[in-house]
């Protein structure tokens, strides 16, 4: 920098003495003196620009390297040493909890404790592995998914709170509440569509015959409602608070001749009547949307009297009468011989939609007792429940007579609202043929 220096000036002072020689006013040798300077100044910054952004190229470069080289010896350091809990996890000794000695479980113990077999719960495993097992980090090893599906299917089954949940399977109260969740999405994701629809095809023949056994014909499944009761929900409770005295979330669901639930529809207010609930749900729009107003193919129709009988559902009192849903007569008007016996069948008929309540809720008792979780997750667990219920009556596994809710209730038991009768039916096309089958009944069953 010093030569470049000595040799402008020098330069500077030849142009001047030429100048001055040449008579040029002396302002001029001033004026270009001048505009050497600036020029000279802003030939500096600039180099020293480059020479700063030079420099932070290559502390960047640096970052970059070591950053990569720190990565690189983490991954390696990640295969060859082994995963150790870190002080803030609370390591319970496999004494502790039920889990440790649950695998010793014979068959009978383990369907006593997890409400399934053994069997049942290696097929449930592979159902939902997917979606529940977790990835092996540094930090601490996950959760297997034996462990967590039988965390869950505790707590379906008993009525137990979180925190005694947690001290039986070794994991932090959270973790209880995350898993339920978790299974939960997975049960309904993965099953759902699979153990929960409408009867159709050969599936469908098979339940009309089923009900004709029970002398009532052209029948695809009862539908019936039943209370699950709820902590009162922090946002319009009294719109929970059903007639019985209680919050409750409304469990509307279709049952087959094989007590299994062909469709479910939960979530709706205690305090909603059951033609609300019907009117609201998917099956209730299926059936009203298509042109002949029928729920099932029209072609499994049968004549009698040169009236149509469609396949159709039967219900209680609680329920409009459609021409794909029938109910009994009331039983406030004198009813003929014919009508006694036609309500009598159908009532003996629609006992499978009970039945499979009483099952559901013996099976997986966190239907009969309040939980402590949000009411926007409770028609998911509702759900879930009934898939498992589907899928233990398909695979054969048994029911207990210890289970039954009604001969062995809890003290949390709660005793379910009557049927609020629905009275806005008017003489239509279902009344036609409610009457049909009515005084033709013996006449139907022959077909």
């Amino acid at each position: 920098m010093e030569p470049n220096m000595a040799e402008g000036s020098s330069l500077t002072a030849a142009l001047l003495s030429s100048l001055l020689s040449l008579g040029v006013p002396p302002d001029l040798g001033v004026q270009v003196t001048e505009l050497y300077r600036l020029q000279t100044a802003l030939m500096r910054r600039r180099r020293l620009r480059e020479m700063m952004e030079r420099d932070r190229r290559r502390r960047q470069y640096l970052r970059r390297r070591r950053a990569f080289l720190l990565s690189s010896l983490a991954g390696v350091l990640s295969l060859i040493t082994t995963t150790r809990r870190p002080i803030w996890v609370l390591n319970r000794s496999p004494g502790q909890n039920l889990w440790s000695v649950a695998e010793q479980f014979d068959d009978e113990e383990w369907k006593s404790q997890f409400r399934i077999s053994k069997a049942t719960f290696a097929f449930l495993i592979e159902q939902l592995r997917p979606d529940i097992e977790r990835v092996r980090t540094n930090f601490r090893a996950p959760i297997e998914p034996r462990r967590r599906l039988a965390i869950a299917l505790w707590w379906f089954s008993r009525s137990g709170e979180y925190r005694a949940i947690a001290d039986l399977f070794g994991v932090g109260i959270a973790t209880v509440c995350l898993i339920v969740r978790q299974v939960t999405t997975a049960i309904l994701d993965r099953m759902y569509e699979t153990y929960v629809s409408l009867p159709s095809g050969d599936r469908l023949d098979e339940t009309i015959r089923a009900f004709k056994d029970r002398c009532y014909p052209q029948c695809a499944g009862a539908i019936g409602g039943t209370h699950i009761p709820i902590a009162a929900p922090r946002e319009n409770p009294d719109d929970y608070y059903n007639q019985g005295g209680w919050h409750s979330v409304i469990l509307q669901a279709v049952v087959d001749h094989e007590l299994c639930f062909t469709d479910v529809y939960a979530g709706w207010p205690g305090s909603t009547g059951m033609a609300s609930v019907l009117s609201s749900s998917d099956l209730y729009l299926k059936a009203e949307d298509r042109p002949d107003g029928y729920l099932f193919p029209r072609e499994k129709s049968i004549m009698s009297d040169g009236v149509e009988i469609p396949v159709h559902l039967i219900g209680d009192e609680s329920f409009p009468l459609k021409p794909w849903l029938m109910k009994g007569y009331s039983q406030h008007h004198q009813l003929s011989a014919e009508q006694r016996r036609f309500t009598y069948t159908l009532t003996s008929a629609r006992s499978v939609v009970d039945t499979a309540f009483t099952r559901l809720k013996g099976r997986w008792r966190c239907l009969l007792k309040k939980r402590e979780i949000d009411v926007s997750m409770m028609p998911r667990v509702v759900a879930a429940c009934c898939v498992l219920h589907n899928m233990c009556e398909q695979l054969g596994d048994a029911f207990l007579p210890e289970w039954n809710a009604d001969i062995n209730p809890t003290a949390m038991s709660l005793r379910q609202p009557d049927a609020e009768p629905y009275h806005g039916d008017e003489y239509s096309t279902a009344e036609v043929i409610r009457d049909t089958i009515t005084y033709n009944l013996l006449t139907i069953l022959q077909y």
